[in-house]
């Protein structure tokens, strides 16, 4: 039989009374710092269109020894936690990129957990009392071709529950692409012309910036003025490309289901530092 010798059990107990201590002591000290950097940003201007970039929810689960996409339930999570602070600075507009493109190749146990949760919270949020109460508009924005008949009906009740709110616009980003938006916003002023029988010479005298912008997912709303990216990779891959070609970007090396709220303020923090130029 193993026996413990009492210079261990002690050093284990003390080392379990430190971290009791420093935990009861930096606990306070933590909250005072959140709300003395959230009365700053509450002197500044916020984004009027906030992006998050919403990664690592894989690795996150990875850390806690379960399966990757277990991590996706995390981050869920995270994102109403993310959307009470938005609402809580009165931002107006906030896209948050849930499914890509380029996600439809990942495993098949993946795909169908991320299925199932997209029915489950979009079923959950036309219900929720704090999407009601402040009037929170939701717009689904990407291709939808792929999803499941059980998706779609879900997310369109979700739109339908909202389409009357006039307060924070929520866009939710699935089966996003930047590429694929433009791709999508060309075929749409092709057919439009076609249909009243342009020719692709007037069409081409007449193309500037503005007919690809009326025509992209994200049309009447101001470009993003701020985007936010998680996990510490530091790349769009994709997102809003043709309205994020004036954003300010933070990247941030915590992995999404552990971003705090003192992280999300010190980044809006240091967007209100900045000095938006235009190219001017």
């Amino acid at each position: 039989m193993a026996v413990t010798s009492p210079a261990r059990i002690s050093k284990t107990s003390l080392k379990q009374q430190l971290l009791q201590f420093f935990s009861a002591t930096l606990k306070p000290l933590y909250w005072w710092y959140e709300k003395r950097v959230e009365a700053e940003v509450r002197q500044g201007p916020v984004p009027r269109h906030l992006g998050l970039i919403l990664d690592g929810n894989r690795r996150f689960a990875r850390e806690l020894g379960l399966e990757p996409h277990q991590g996706h339930a995390f981050g869920v999570q995270k994102a109403y936690e993310v959307l009470e602070w938005c609402l809580e600075l009165r931002i107006p507009t906030v896209t948050i990129w849930v499914f890509s493109t380029d996600n439809w190749g990942r495993s098949q146990t993946e795909i169908e957990t991320l299925m199932n949760l997209f029915v489950q919270e979009a079923r959950r949020m036309a219900q929720d009392p704090r999407i009601h109460a402040h009037k929170v508009r939701v717009k689904v924005i990407g291709r939808h071709d792929r999803f499941p008949p059980r998706v779609l009906e879900a997310l369109e009740e979700l739109e339908r529950a909202t389409a009357h709110h006039n307060g924070m616009l929520l866009n939710i980003a699935m089966g996003y692409g930047g590429r694929e938006e433009i791709v999508d916003a060309v075929k749409r002023l092709l057919l439009e012309a076609a249909r009243t029988g342009k020719s692709p010479e007037e069409l081409a005298a007449e193309l500037d910036m503005a007919h690809i912008s009326e025509r992209l997912y994200t049309a009447g709303v101001p470009d993003p003025d701020f985007i936010i990216r998680t996990s510490g990779e530091i790349r769009l891959s994709g997102f809003l490309l043709w309205q994020a070609a004036y954003s300010e970007y933070y990247f941030f090396d915590a992995f999404w289901p552990a971003f705090r709220k003192v992280d999300f303020l010190r980044a809006v923090r240091d967007y209100q530092k900045r000095e938006r130029r235009f190219g001017r």
